[in-house]
């Protein structure tokens, strides 16, 4: 389908440089976009693109004045990031969607299908399920007993929703999800073996969440792991039992959380955090990639890092400490020689 600049700047509530009557029909890099492509500028580390790339049209912030000529026409929005995230979003649900249920599939007869609704090759939907409107679920999926499925939500091919769990409206799972998998509880014996807790619970997600491929989140032994409106999970995430996630809040990809720890809003945790279990996160905390976090961290927007975790610009005071050890450590012995000489003239 082809827009107009003119069209995408309304949509936007942008301001147009250059033709308004250019079109383009598909979106690209700006470092490969050729004519008829939409492209973006957010960073100003690819600025030097902006005056090569072939795109047609070019989103870029309020503030950016080229100090080159541009052949692109430009759409000058609040954030440009952002404004693409809207376009993709927008042009990718007018997409036509598949719908229709698939021959190999099996439902069980107590199932409820709501309208819309496509059901993929080798799909498993067990009793007492219930579907929303307008739900996609791919190929080889599973969907254990008494799960609910809110409507608009999307299961990439391969995703085991287990027993009892509840996902809600708009959420997207990817492929290789697990969802109500067992916790780890394991009760030590005297005799140094484990005895395994039963877990009972389920796992509640709620709107707008979305999870990325082969993410893992654990039923809670008793009551619900809970993750809120909004939350974004990255590839190879753990969420262990009865954890719970703060709307808002993005984990990155091989994060782990062990079980009752309670994470705050708006949080932000990078990439290969580890978090203990039976902690709180404050609302707005920012863990730095590859962190540990071993104990409460009650003050709400603060930033750490390191492992422990500790404050971020204490650790980065820290880090630029630790590169003039050897330097210091050579000062150290100089003041020692000259301790030691002032001391053997006070002695003579």
């Amino acid at each position: 389908m082809k827009v107009s600049a003119q069209e995408l700047a309304v949509l936007l509530q942008g301001t147009i440089v250059g033709n308004p009557a250019v079109e383009v029909d598909k979106f690209a890099k700006i470092e490969e976009a050729q004519s008829g492509a939409l492209s973006f500028l957010a960073n100003p580390k690819y600025e030097e693109f902006a005056y090569q790339t072939g795109a047609s049209v070019l989103l870029v912030n309020a503030d950016f004045e080229p100090v080159q000529p541009i052949s692109a026409t430009l759409i000058k929005v609040k954030d440009a990031y952002s404004s693409l995230a809207f376009l993709l979003d927008t042009f990718g649900k007018m997409a036509a969607r598949k719908t229709g249920i698939s021959k190999m599939a099996a439902i069980a007869d107590k199932a409820v299908i709501g309208e819309k609704v496509y059901i993929g090759d080798f799909v498993v939907i067990s009793n007492n399920v219930q579907i929303g409107n307008d739900v996609s679920i791919e190929a080889q999926c599973f969907i254990g007993e008494n799960v609910s499925i809110g409507e608009g939500s999307v299961l990439h091919a391969g995703v085991k929703i287990n027993a009892g769990c509840s996902i809600g409206k708009n959420c997207i799972l990817h492929a290789g999800v697990v969802i109500g998998s067992d916790g780890f509880g394991f009760a030590p014996q005297a005799d140094g073996t484990y005895k395994k807790v039963s877990q009972v619970g389920g796992v509640l997600i709620m709107d707008e969440v979305e999870i990325g491929a082969n993410a893992t989140i654990d039923r809670g032994s008793i009551g619900n792991t809970v993750i809120h409106t909004g939350v974004k999970l990255d590839n190879l995430v753990h969420i262990a039992h009865n954890v719970e996630v703060g709307e808002n809040t993005v984990i990155a990809a091989q994060s782990g959380v062990a079980g009752s720890t309670k994470i705050g809003k708006n949080c932000m945790i990078g990439g290969q955090v580890g978090i203990v279990g039976h902690i709180k996160i404050a609302d707005g905390t920012k863990i730095n990639a590859q962190s540990g976090v071993s104990k409460t961290l009650d003050r709400p927007n603060t930033a750490v890092t390191g492992s422990p975790a500790f404050s971020y610009n204490a650790s980065l005071r820290s880090q630029a400490v630790f590169r003039r050890l050897p330097d210091l450590e050579k000062k150290i012995a100089e003041l020692e020689s000259v301790l030691l000489h002032l001391k053997q003239e006070k002695l003579s």
